[in-house]
């Protein structure tokens, strides 16, 4: 209580304010809809502004000259796109929207315009725009409808890109093709069934195409589609199941692919295949761990491809003519982002980032090795070391499986048992890696709070084994690794088994809610964002284009039996279990975990005279992407853990 900040909160907890007092109050936005959040005083926004104002740098694409980059980072509100024509040069902003820019391609041969996508209040109904890079002016090419179109995939020669839409019937993800200074004539090229189609490569001759269709994170299936034959011919085969086969390019030639799979291995290995002969040759099996992507240089020469080592990134950079490999040593160790060769095959641009670090750009010459620094992100205030740096636990689950997860400590000038924040990410089929907390490190750095952020069975990065571990009837599965964890941590000396606070997004809301009342008299409490409430309502409403790809993961809700199972787990169904407060926060626009979940378990809770607290973003999505929102939801989770965890 030696804060004043804190002070000040407590002691208008509960008070008629005088007008002297609401302007010393943050208020929320007229986005926001906020319910029974206790007052923010100014000065907490004050005292965190030191973590509050970092900034990261992703790599969007490459010119073609290669001697410049488009990059995504945030100056206003949101991510927007700018060009940058020299290390550590100048930013240039070039778009300026309300909504963020993350995705854009530039046309491969000139690089006159770029192709970006955008979608509107977080709906994820991505728009294709062309930005002309002399007058700056965005053409929309696209419906501005409620269709969801990705994928921009070049001819070689530039004159047209295939892409991905459903804007057929809502679900089904159709391959198209668009001129796009003639978007009035874009084709459909390939009417498909299902929302997991995607397009990986186009051959040199512009004539056949790769395509993965993707049924869940333990089955993917790759085709080849001529395009003058009209014929979609199977690469691998649709009826083998639990192999994932994935991110095709094309050989040296057209009868050769590069891809990764997990085919007769617990992790992908990045393979090569003769379309005739049905030959394999694995590449990467000596690596016990996934190849996570890989680029190809435009002369094929080359291919650098990214392994995800334990929740760590490391490359190595591949001769295609011998197949021999060597890891990149001079990148610091961390995660590392996308990858883009520069046209001349020499040169290499990829975007990384570490744990007391944002995330940069930076370019690689592969003759000598040398690493070039192209941007430099603000962190804010934040100086190396105020920032926490995780290590690699482990425990035992109930029925003895490993279960890891990366533990950031609270800061050593904090003396005695400190209280815990268990931050359970979502997918369910992600990771948590050793990654910036970015403005987390407020937690650990100044409210003296450890961070644990697990990787339960479900987690990608383990093997194919570890990530259907949790499929279907075996869902709580994954909540008792949490209930392990809480046994972990009162084992812990520094730690504080009695204040423990467990917080998740999307699934990971779905394991806050699920530890909430498995685990009522183990934690203090949770903060669930835009989590699942109830499987059966979830299945019923999140849109059309995902509906199949989660049943394969989830269950599928149609089955009795299965529908049955998820009323049983639903923590919407065990209300009366939960005992501590909760937070639970939400964007009106969520395609993926609609609005009506969070609402449902808000509205029970409160019927039941629960603790509920309760924050609604009216231009958000699946989480918030606009800093104004951003800054007030990182207040109010603030004010709850002081309230609830700390107090």
């Amino acid at each position: 209580m030696k804060n004043k900040y804190i002070m000040i909160a407590l002691s208008m907890a509960g008070m008629v304010l005088s007008a002297q007092e609401k302007n010393e109050l943050v208020s929320p936005n007229e986005n926001l809809i906020a319910e029974n959040i206790l007052p923010i005083p100014k000065a907490l926004a004050q005292a965190i502004k030191k973590y509050s104002e970092t900034r990261n740098a992703g790599l969007a694409d490459v010119h073609p000259n290669g001697k410049e980059l488009i990059a995504t980072t945030r100056f206003a509100s949101t991510n927007q796109l700018h060009k940058i024509s020299s290390p550590m040069g100048d930013r240039k902003q070039i778009t300026f929207f309300d909504e963020p820019v993350n995705i854009a391609s530039y046309e491969p041969v000139k690089g006159e315009y770029l192709i970006y996508i955008r979608d509107a209040g977080g709906n994820e109904f991505g728009q294709l725009y062309k930005l002309d890079l002399k007058t700056y002016e965005s053409k929309l090419l696209t419906d501005g409808g409620r269709s969801q179109n990705s994928g921009i995939n070049w001819k070689k020669d530039g004159s047209g890109f295939f892409f991905t839409s459903t804007k057929r019937n809502g679900g089904d993800r159709d391959i198209y093709y668009m001129d796009p200074l003639h978007p009035e004539n874009t084709q459909l090229i390939l009417e498909v069934k299902g929302g997991g189609w995607g397009i990986n490569d186009v051959s040199d001759d512009g004539k056949k195409i790769l395509l993965d269709e993707h049924i869940s994170a333990n089955d993917s299936y790759l085709y080849i589609y001529d395009l003058e034959t009209k014929n979609l011919e199977s690469i691998t085969d649709r009826k083998e199941k639990g192999v994932v086969q994935t991110g095709a390019s094309f050989g040296k030639t057209p009868d050769e692919i590069w891809y990764t799979t997990d085919r007769d291995n617990e992790f992908n290995r990045l393979a090569f295949l003769n379309l005739k002969t049905k030959k394999i040759n694995y590449l990467t099996s000596s690596i016990p761990w996934n190849v996570e992507s890989y680029e190809v240089s435009k002369d094929k020469s080359k291919l650098i491809f990214v392994t995800n080592e334990n929740g760590i990134n490391k490359m190595y950079l591949l001769d295609t003519n011998t197949n021999q490999y060597t890891p990149i040593n001079k990148i610091p160790m961390g995660l590392i982002g996308g990858t883009k060769f520069t046209g001349d095959s020499k040169s290499l641009y990829f975007s990384q980032s570490a744990a007391n670090s944002g995330t940069d750009i930076y370019k690689l010459d592969l003759a000598s090795r040398n690493i070039e620094r192209w941007t430099e992100s603000e962190q804010g205030e934040m100086q190396p070391a105020d920032m926490s740096v995780p290590k690699l636990i482990e425990w035992k689950s109930f029925d003895h499986t490993r279960i890891t997860g990366f533990y950031y400590p609270a800061s050593s000038k904090f003396t005695g048992k400190r209280p815990v924040i268990i931050s359970i990410h979502g997918g369910p089929e992600s990771q948590s890696m050793a990654s910036s907390l970015g403005s987390g490190n407020y937690f650990t750095n100044e409210m003296g709070i450890a961070m644990i952020l697990p990787n339960v069975r479900g987690s990608s990065g383990y093997g194919k084994t570890f990530i259907a571990a949790d499929n279907w009837d075996l869902r709580m599965n994954s909540v008792k690794d949490i209930g392990a964890l809480l046994d972990w941590i009162a084992k812990q000396p520094e730690l504080d088994k009695d204040r423990i606070m467990i917080m998740g997004g999307s699934y990971g809301g779905f394991m806050t809610l699920a530890t909430a009342y498995e685990y009522a008299d183990k934690i203090r409490c949770s903060v669930d964002v835009v989590g699942i409430s109830d499987f059966n309502t979830f299945l019923k409403n999140t849109e059309e284009y995902r509906r199949d790809l989660r049943r394969v993961e989830y269950g599928d809700e149609r089955i009795p039996k299965m529908a049955e199972f998820f009323t049983k787990i639903a923590p919407l169904n065990n209300i009366d279990k939960i005992k501590k407060p909760m937070f639970i926060i939400q964007g009106t626009n969520d395609p993926r975990v609609p609005v009506s979940e969070a609402k449902q378990m808000r509205d029970k809770l409160k019927a039941q005279g629960k603790t509920v607290w309760y924050l609604e973003a009216k231009n958000e999505g699946h989480g918030f992407r606009k800093k104004e929102n951003i800054d007030f939801q990182r207040l109010a989770t603030i004010r709850f853990m002081q309230e609830f965890l700390l107090k």
